[in-house]
């Protein structure tokens, strides 16, 4: 907590009434358009002008509100240190490791709660352009890793940090980011991708990371969909499961330490060197 009891923009309440505003904000425009189509079988909901009016001008309107709200500084919301570029690689690693990881609760998930047809219709819409695969990576790649870690890596969790502790301040602003999508089937996905980000983010001070740390994530699930049947061909994904999710294990493991390792601020070590002997 801060030392003197102070409450910075936002705490865990003010992070959710910032996080529902904006998607009223949507909602109340998309909901209209949906009757209308409806009842007219009409397409104005997934018009691409109007979705992105919709989506530049929603953000701005919350980026703003929530910079005004934070009364601090650009380089205190949104940080944007430099980092050690080597640490992309242990990411993109880690990721492999994680996603392959990740189907165990998938496989439970289908078992007991099985996801409807209406709901990978919806998902399979995600990674949907409108100008075909290119607007699709456009979407998922680059627009959507800004946006949300501007807000989630940006302005909640740097508030986060002013009022709790580090732990805290990642857990709920990853907790947050999974709420966000709505998505039970996709919450352990979100909410690993939050945690680590988020830790990102805590070690190096540079949103700029988790920016390319979440393209790179939202890259690889594009790849996978669209290649899904080559890249089960190759022979890793053969192996017999138990000794592929040990692998896998082991991965993200390693993926972690050398995370760490890459992610030691280079100011502090300079810090520490110029600090007299005693």
């Amino acid at each position: 907590m801060n030392r003197a009891g102070q409450k910075y923009y936002p705490t865990v309440l003010q992070a959710i009434h910032l996080v529902i505003l904006y998607m009223f904000i949507q909602t109340v425009v998309d909901f209209p358009l949906a009757l209308i189509d409806y009842f007219n079988d009409t397409d104005y909901l997934y018009n691409p002008i109007k979705k992105v009016v919709l989506g530049v001008g929603s953000i701005v309107f919350i980026l703003l509100y929530g910079f005004r709200k934070s009364k601090a500084p650009f380089s205190k919301v949104f940080p944007l240190k430099f980092f050690n570029p080597l640490i992309l690689i242990p990411i993109v690693t880690f990721f492999w490791g994680a996603h392959n990881l990740l189907e165990i609760p998938g496989a439970l998930m289908d078992k007991y709660l099985p996801a409807p047809s209406w709901f990978w219709e919806l998902f399979n819409k995600i990674f949907e352009g409108d100008f075909g695969w290119w607007g699709a990576f456009l979407k998922v790649v680059v627009i959507a890793p800004i946006i949300e870690e501007s807000i989630f890596r940006g302005m909640i969790l740097q508030g986060f940090r002013r009022n709790y502790n580090s732990f805290v301040a990642v857990f709920m602003s990853a907790l947050l980011f999974a709420l966000f999508h709505l998505n039970p089937w996709q919450f352990p996905a979100t909410f690993v991708l939050g945690l680590l980000l988020g830790w990102l983010v805590v070690r190096t001070d540079s949103i700029f990371l988790s920016i390319l740390g979440h393209s790179i994530n939202n890259a690889m699930v594009l790849l996978t969909i669209t290649y899904w049947k080559s890249i089960n061909e190759f022979s890793i994904y053969l192996m017999d499961k138990k000794d592929f999710y040990y692998t896998s294990t082991l991965v993200v493991l390693c993926s972690l330490i050398l995370i760490y390792l890459l992610s030691i601020p280079w100011w502090r070590k300079k810090e520490n060197r110029q600090q007299p002997n005693r």
